[in-house]
Parts: C-alpha cells; sequence; structure tokens
C-alpha cells in the first residue's frame, strides 16, 4: 500500500507481541515521519543483539557474556535453584528482590504434543547442576498452567529422586486483592496453599 520498504517495514513490525496491523502501521510511519534517528538507533540495537546476545552457559538465560551476571555472582547462594519457563520470569522474580539463589531457565514446559520433551528443556543439565552445585532446595516456579503444574511435577520427582528438596511457589489471592474480584480457581489455589500464622 505505501510502497514495498515501508511495508516490509510494516510487516517486520508485526512480529512482536501483541502488535496488529494498525498499531505496526502507526509505529513505521512515526519512526520514519518524526524519529529517523531514533529508527536507526532501534535498527542498530536490534543487529547487535542479534549478533552479540546468547544463553548463560549455566542457567540458559540470555546474557552477551558466557556466563550471565547472576550465575557469576559469588554473593548469590548456589545451594538454591529456582527453575522459571523463560527469561521474563527470571526478571520478574529478580525484580521483586527478595530471591538470592540461582537460576534455571527451561526455554519452555512440557508438551509432547508439540515435540517438548526433557531434552529440549535442559532437564538432564539442570540435574547435573543439582548434583554438581551440591543444591539443598529447588524452587519450582513454572507457570501455573496444566503444562507448567506437569513440567513441575516432572522436575520434582527427578530431584526427589537426588534427596533435594522441592518446593512450589505459592498461589493465590494478589496483594491489595480484594476477595469479591477473584476468580473462584484462584481463591480454591489460595485455601489449598494456605500457611499458618
Amino acid at each position: 500500500m505505501y510502497g514495498n520498504i515501508i511495508d516490509q517495514l510494516i510487516d517486520a513490525l508485526r512480529v512482536l507481541p501483541g502488535v496488529g496491523a494498525k498499531s505496526a502501521q502507526r509505529m513505521a510511519l512515526q519512526l520514519l515521519e518524526r524519529d529517523k534517528e531514533g529508527a536507526a538507533r532501534l535498527a542498530e540495537s536490534i543487529v547487535e543483539a542479534i549478533e552479540k546476545v546468547g544463553r548463560c552457559r549455566m542457567c540458559r538465560t540470555l546474557t552477551e557474556l558466557e556466563q550471565c551476571t547472576i550465575c557469576s555472582n559469588n554473593r548469590r547462594n548456589n545451594a538454591q535453584i529456582c527453575v522459571v519457563e523463560n527469561p521474563a520470569d527470571l526478571y520478574a522474580i529478580e525484580q521483586a528482590g527478595s530471591f538470592q539463589g540461582k537460576y534455571f531457565v527451561l526455554l519452555g514446559h512440557l508438551s509432547p504434543i508439540d515435540g517438548i520433551g526433557p531434552e529440549q528443556l535442559g532437564i538432564d543439565q539442570l540435574i547435573e547442576r543439582l548434583v554438581n552445585d551440591q543444591v539443598t532446595e529447588l524452587i519450582l516456579a513454572t507457570n501455573l498452567t496444566v503444562e507448567g503444574e506437569a513440567t513441575a511435577h516432572f522436575i520434582a520427582d527427578k530431584a526427589k529422586a537426588l534427596g533435594v528438596s522441592v518446593s512450589r511457589i505459592a498461589y493465590g489471592v494478589p496483594m491489595g486483592g480484594e476477595l469479591e474480584y477473584v476468580d473462584g480457581g484462584t481463591l480454591n489455589m489460595a485455601l489449598q496453599s494456605r500457611k499458618a500464622l
């Protein structure tokens, strides 16, 4: 519609999650009409990230180093590993600021239909860390979906067989939440995972 190059830019922007045709069009026109310098910086940053960002050899999160800053931090607790599904989950826990252990990023969850088994999730690498790093607690922070729960149970069985203590993140009512607005499934989980005061 606008010409081959502009249409390609609009189409390229649609690869971003949550960006539809209209949003991509708006972004492309903004970059071309009002901020060509910003567009150039964006393009350079994307190219550089593609060339230089890889996976941490220990936890598998995104990093530009061989080992991410969390895994290379000697002040972190090596005896505690938190298992998450993706790097965004790791960053969310880090932003909360209370966890001082290390991580393992699965890069997904078990899904036999999609051909994702233990090998694709690096579970052998996780088991190796449990043994070699003398881990005493494994915290499972996979998503609270059917697949996330199945993945958590699979990993828990493997870790318990090695004598590692396994815990699961709590789920339930969010801070500041009002019970009348919380769905029934969440309330049921909150009641089941209650703790003594």
